[in-house]
C-alpha cells in the first residue's frame, strides 16, 4: 500500500449545549423525555450543515489543497452544489476540484478512503444540522457539529489498513416525504449489523492491515445503535475505549460528522507509534487502521470545542432553534430578503471569503470599491485582496436591538475595528455572557445572513463572535 497520511483532523461544535436532563424533565408528562443524561449540541438559528463545515475546516485549509470534498445527510439544498460554497469561504483557488456526498453517515468515511487511495491534498469535510421530530428520542440522540481532515502524501496518521462492506441495511431513513428521520426497532438493529456488517468489516480491516485487535489504543467506530460498543468489542478482540461512544454523549450523534471529529479526538490522545480503528457505518461499513507517526493539525481545536459550550435547560429555546417548534414571529418577521444571482455571481467570492481591499496608502477596507474610501483618494484603484475573516478584532459600538425580527433575540449588531485597520459593521453570535461590550475582541465565525423560508433559499456572511467561550460546567 502507498504511504497516505492525515495530515489533519479537525471538528467544530456550535456553543449551545441542551441539557438532556432537563429536556426528559419537560417532557415527564409525555414519559418520551427517556433517561435524560449528557448533552446535546444545538446549532444556532443561523449555523447550518455548510457553516458547520467551514468552521470545522478552517485549521485545516491550505494552499496545497486540490479536491474539497462536503459530506452532509442534512444539507439545505438538493438541487445547489454545496461544496463550492466551502471553496469560496475558505479562500480556496477555483481550480480546487469539489464535490458533494451524502446519502449516509458512512458517506464521509467512503470519501476520506477514496482520498486515501488517490493523490494529492484532499480536504473532505462534514457538516451535520439533522431535524427530528419533538418527543421522538432522536431528537435528543442526534446532535449539530462539523469535522474535517486534511489528506497528504505527508502527515501525522498513516493508513496501515482498510475494509469495506456495502450492505442495504436500513436502520434508519429520512426522505423527501419523511424528512424526520424514521429509526426501526433497537434490538433488530444492534444484533443485525454487528454481527454481519461492522464485526468482519472491522476484523477484515485488522487482518489487512496485519494487526492484532488487542494492539488498538483507540477507536472512532459509529455505533448502530447507542452502546452497541461492548458486543462490537467482544465479536472483534477489540478492548480500547470508542471516542466516538463518548462524543454521543456529550454532545450527540453528529451523523455524517461523527466519526471525523471522534477521530480527532482519538489522535488528540494518542501517542506516537499508537494504533488508531476508523469506521463509519450507513449503508454498509468503511473501517480504516491508521499509525499515529507524528502530530496532526487540528485536534487540539476539536478537543478544545467539545470542552467548551454554553449549557441551557430551556427546552422550549431548544425546540424554537430546532425548528420543532414554529412560533409567530409576527409581522415584522414578514419580511423577505431575496438574494439575486448576479448580485453573488458578482460579490459572491469577495463575501464569502470575507475579502476587503487593501488600496496604494495601505488603508484596508470592506466591502472594496472601485475608489477608496480614504478623503485624499483621487480617483479609481484596484486594491490588493486582504482577507479579514482570520484578522483579530475588537467591539468598538455594540447595539441589542428586540425590534428587529431574528430567531433568536436580541438582534446584536455593531461597529467592528480590526487590527489591520478595517472597519465593518455587522451582527453579532455566540452570546454567552448576556451581552457584548466595547472593546471586547471578538473573531469571525462563518453563519447564515439571511433565510427566505417561501423560497427556500439562504445566503452567508462572517459574524463576530467572542474570542473565547466558556468551559462546560464553568
Amino acid at each position: 500500500m502507498s504511504d497516505r497520511f492525515l495530515a489533519g483532523v479537525s471538528g467544530y461544535l456550535p456553543l449551545l449545549r441542551m441539557d438532556r436532563a432537563a429536556a426528559a424533565r419537560a417532557l415527564k408528562f409525555s414519559n418520551l423525555g427517556g433517561r435524560g443524561a449528557g448533552f446535546r449540541a444545538v446549532g444556532g438559528w443561523d449555523e447550518d450543515p455548510v457553516t458547520l463545515a467551514v468552521e470545522a475546516a478552517r485549521p485545516l485549509a491550505t494552499r496545497d489543497i486540490s479536491k474539497l470534498v462536503f459530506a452532509s445527510t442534512s444539507a439545505p439544498f438538493f438541487e445547489r452544489a454545496h461544496a463550492p460554497l466551502l471553496v469560496d469561504a475558505l479562500a480556496l483557488d477555483r481550480s480546487v476540484r469539489s464535490f458533494d456526498v451524502s446519502g449516509s453517515r458512512r458517506c464521509v468515511v467512503s470519501a476520506l478512503l477514496d482520498a486515501l487511495l488517490g493523490s494529492g491534498d484532499a480536504l473532505v469535510v462534514a457538516g451535520e444540522k439533522r431535524p427530528a421530530q419533538a418527543g421522538n428520542p432522536l431528537h435528543l440522540a442526534f446532535g449539530d457539529g462539523g469535522a474535517a481532515t486534511h489528506v497528504s502524501d505527508k502527515g501525522g496518521a498513516r493508513l496501515l489498513g482498510h475494509a469495506s462492506h456495502t450492505a442495504d441495511f436500513v436502520d434508519l431513513y429520512a426522505s423527501r416525504e419523511h424528512p424526520h428521520a424514521y429509526a426501526y426497532e433497537e434490538r433488530f438493529v444492534r444484533e443485525a449489523s454487528v454481527a454481519h456488517i461492522v464485526a468482519p468489516t472491522i476484523k477484515a480491516a485488522l487482518g489487512n492491515a496485519g494487526v492484532p485487535a488487542d494492539k488498538i489504543v483507540f477507536a472512532a467506530v459509529h455505533e448502530p445503535v447507542a452502546g452497541a460498543w461492548r458486543d462490537i468489542g467482544k465479536k472483534t478482540g477489540i478492548g480500547a475505549p470508542n471516542l466516538a461512544s463518548d462524543l454521543a454523549a456529550s454532545a450527540g450523534d453528529l451523523g455524517a460528522a461523527h466519526v471525523l471529529y471522534a477521530a480527532a479526538l482519538a489522535f488528540d490522545r494518542a501517542a506516537v507509534g499508537d494504533l488508531v480503528l476508523v469506521a463509519g457505518f450507513g449503508g454498509g461499513c468503511d473501517a480504516l487502521v491508521f499509525e499515529k507517526t507524528g502530530a496532526i493539525a487540528g485536534t487540539d481545536v476539536a478537543a478544545a470545542h467539545l470542552s467548551s459550550g454554553l449549557a441551557s435547560t430551556d427546552y422550549l429555546r431548544f425546540l424554537s432553534l430546532t425548528e420543532a417548534l414554529d412560533l409567530d414571529w409576527g409581522v415584522r418577521a414578514e419580511f423577505e430578503q431575496k438574494a439575486q444571482a448576479t448580485a453573488l455571481e458578482r460579490y459572491g467570492r469577495d463575501m464569502m471569503g470575507f475579502i476587503g481591499g487593501r488600496d496604494s496608502a495601505g488603508n484596508v477596507q470592506f466591502p472594496k470599491s472601485n475608489i477608496p474610501v480614504r478623503p485624499d483618494a483621487a480617483g479609481p484603484e484596484k486594491l490588493e485582496d486582504v482577507r479579514l475573516a482570520d484578522e483579530s478584532a475588537r467591539i468598538v459600538s455594540a447595539t441589542a436591538d428586540r425590534l428587529n425580527y431574528t430567531p433568536d433575540p436580541p438582534f446584536w449588531f455593531g461597529l467592528v475595528q480590526f487590527d489591520n485597520g478595517a472597519r465593518v459593521m455587522m451582527e453579532f453570535t455566540d452570546d454567552s455572557s448576556g451581552g457584548f461590550a466595547v472593546g471586547a475582541p471578538v473573531r469571525m465565525r462563518f453563519r447564515i445572513k439571511s433565510r427566505n423560508k417561501r423560497l427556500g433559499f439562504r445566503t452567508y456572511f462572517w459574524k463576530a463572535a467572542p474570542l473565547e467561550r466558556p468551559a462546560m460546567g464553568a
